[in-house]
């Protein structure tokens, strides 16, 4: 059985997990944050918890980052990343992805779901990145070239999300009991 207690510790243990790999050397969007996400939505069907895993790791890790490590790109103190309803809204749907499409809770569902996540992301945040962008005149050519633009973004997002879909999947599955009887992936 997983207790409530269970269940604010493994919310703990995956936002810190999540947080970490946004400060260690990695290549750009190769973070554990969309597996969080997809975690999330698996392993909690019903209700929100889910949707916080990723919103806080998020969230913590971009005070952190705006306000130490990338301060002087800022006036001030910053409460939000420029253009984080994009990135919020690709992580929660990122969540119904784990919540809908890895209801098989098979290896290939989690691979599926990492990459299908990944592409969601890029979808998303590259129109952010477009829309109202005066770096991107505001027509199709521009949408395209921001597209074009985010592609090696895509392609680390995808890689990291799998990566990091496989350890958390992986360790729950091994180390967890009570998850090894919910997740069957064989």
């Amino acid at each position: 059985m997983i207790t409530m207690k269970n269940k604010v510790l493994l919310a703990c243990t995956l936002v810190l997990a999540a947080m970490t790999t946004r400060f260690i050397p990695h290549w750009p969007n190769f973070t554990a944050v969309g597996a969080v996400a997809l975690f999330g939505g698996a392993f909690f069907k019903k209700g929100y918890w889910g949707f916080i895993f990723p919103a806080a790791a998020l969230y913590l890790s971009d005070l952190l980052l705006n306000n130490l490590v990338l301060a002087e790109y800022y006036e001030g103190f910053q409460w939000f990343t420029p253009g984080f309803y994009y990135m919020y809204a690709a992580f929660f749907l990122t969540v119904l992805i784990g919540r809908y499409a890895i209801n098989s809770h098979k290896i290939a569902g989690i691979f599926g779901g990492g990459l299908s996540s990944a592409l969601v992301f890029y979808l998303i945040t590259n129109f952010g990145a477009w829309l109202g962008n005066p770096a991107y005149p505001q027509n199709l050519g521009g949408l395209v070239t921001s597209y074009m633009a985010g592609l090696p973004f895509l392609t680390y997002q995808a890689l990291g999300t799998v990566f990091y879909s496989a350890l958390i999947f992986g360790a729950a599955y091994a180390f967890w009991p009570a998850f090894r009887k919910n997740l069957k992936l064989a």
